[in-house]
């Protein structure tokens, strides 16, 4: 009995050995080397995006192309609403979680239907786009339709004192085309686009 008790006590020793040394070897290799020679490469091939995709403007950073910023001035394209805190606050990313059959979401919805067609001058049975007037899942996309941003064009035209055309012109230089040619809708990153317009004199 005494032997099988010590082989009993040697056995788990070399389990637990074993655990311990395949534990720290794959922290070490998950946590400290995987890690580094992912930051290597993407630093070496495209460090821009690596670093975030950082949008700066003389010098000084003023956001994300992936981040979706609250402009709110008339002579800016406005982004989606966002449900992100109390919008667009990356570190509380997330949407409203409503359902199509919430009378919250349907207020809200139709309150912000009225207010985009009165910002921009559209009828009152004109029809407004979706990504107008809901929330990403997110709360932080940077993009909106193309019918977003045309409907829109007028206003920051007239606000900014140019022409439609030019306007209109910048949309389609910004326009981002569908993933893969096959992947969602072609669409407008909104923080792009504003700073495009701000540097034309």
């Amino acid at each position: 009995m005494r032997i099988e008790g010590d082989a009993f006590v040697k056995d788990l020793i070399r389990e637990l050995r074993i655990s311990i040394i395949a534990t720290l070897s794959l922290a070490v290799i998950l946590c400290g080397i995987y890690p580094l020679i992912v930051w290597v490469i993407a630093q070496g091939l495209f460090p821009a995006k690596a670093n975030g995709s950082l949008v700066a403007r003389d010098g000084i950073i003023i956001g994300s192309a992936l981040l979706s910023q609250g402009f709110t001035d008339p002579k800016y394209f406005h982004p989606r609403p966002s449900a992100a805190g109390d919008g667009y606050d990356a570190i509380r990313s997330g949407g409203s979680n409503l359902g199509p059959t919430s009378k919250t979401l349907i207020d809200t919805v139709r309150k912000r239907v009225e207010e985009y067609r009165k910002e921009n001058n559209l009828t009152p049975d004109a029809l407004v786009p979706a990504d107008a007037v809901t929330t990403s899942a997110s709360g932080l996309d940077p993009h909106i339709s193309v019918k977003n941003a045309l409907l829109q064009a007028p206003r920051v035209a007239k606000t900014r004192g140019l022409s439609e055309e030019i306007v209109l012109k910048e949309i389609k230089n910004h326009m981002e085309g569908r993933n893969f040619g096959i992947l969602g809708e072609p669409r407008v990153n909104v923080l792009l686009l504003n700073l495009a317009l701000d540097r034309r004199p």
